[in-house]
């Protein structure tokens, strides 16, 4: 409280018809005149016309050393997304099953099942942009909030959030909407865990079944008094 947030925003590279934003937070001690940055993020748009057809970019031309910099990673970014969800797959159809696990202390694991958490969220006017649509960053918040629950059920203690992977929107979400929101921990290592997070919405005349909007897995650890990362104890799947 009193500290000021400073949120700096700039296009990286355009591709044909998306585009990369790096997002730099820090704030200010106006009492100190202490700066310290918070985190960064990496953002992709795409761009839209009225009839919701893709619309192609124009090409942006770097001028700085950094900003070139940034624009050939932001290639090896968007290269990396791209193929991320063929990994998964391949991932997912080889994982091995896991039996009879042990916590690092040698006592029972903690089941995922117990860590599930699931909540329903009302989509309200001011929860919702000029189109209607529902602010990223409200969705991204409700997310955070069942992620922390989940995290705090594995460790019976206040989780620090450190880091998010894959945030990814899938599709709108309206005024009027109601969103379930559905988070449980994947999986537990030595100082931190990794959580994993859905949304998903329906009308209020429940017609149609449940849109899954977003998705994003979260890693949290837990500090001790001294900050140091805490151990934690195995999950079971």
């Amino acid at each position: 409280v009193g500290q000021v947030v400073n949120i700096k925003a700039k296009v990286n590279r355009a591709f044909n018809s998306s585009m990369e934003v790096g997002i730099q937070v820090s704030y200010e001690d106006l009492c100190s005149g202490k700066h310290c940055s918070i985190c960064k993020a990496y953002a992709t748009f795409v761009a839209q016309g009225a009839s919701g057809s893709k619309v192609k970019l124009k090409p942006l031309t770097p001028q700085t050393e950094e900003e070139k910099i940034e624009h050939s990673i932001a290639a090896e970014r968007r290269r990396m997304r791209l193929v991320h969800k063929d990994t998964l797959k391949d991932l997912l159809t080889r994982s091995p099953r896991e039996t009879e696990l042990e916590t690092r202390d040698g006592s029972a694991a903690v089941p995922a099942e117990k860590t599930r958490v699931e909540s329903v969220e009302l989509v309200l006017p001011p929860h919702a942009n000029h189109q209607g649509n529902t602010f990223g960053g409200q969705i991204m918040a409700w997310m955070e909030n069942v992620a922390t629950i989940a995290a705090s059920r594995l460790c019976h203690a206040h989780p620090t959030l450190r880091a998010i992977e894959m945030f990814h929107f899938r599709g709108p979400s309206q005024v009027g909407d109601r969103l379930v929101l559905k988070a449980i921990v994947n999986n537990a290592f030595k100082n931190s865990m990794e959580v994993g997070v859905c949304a998903e919405a329906y009308g209020q005349e429940m017609s149609g079944s449940r849109r899954h909007i977003n998705s994003a897995f979260m890693t949290f650890v837990v500090l001790d008094q001294e900050g140091r990362p805490r151990t934690l104890p195995m999950v079971a799947p």
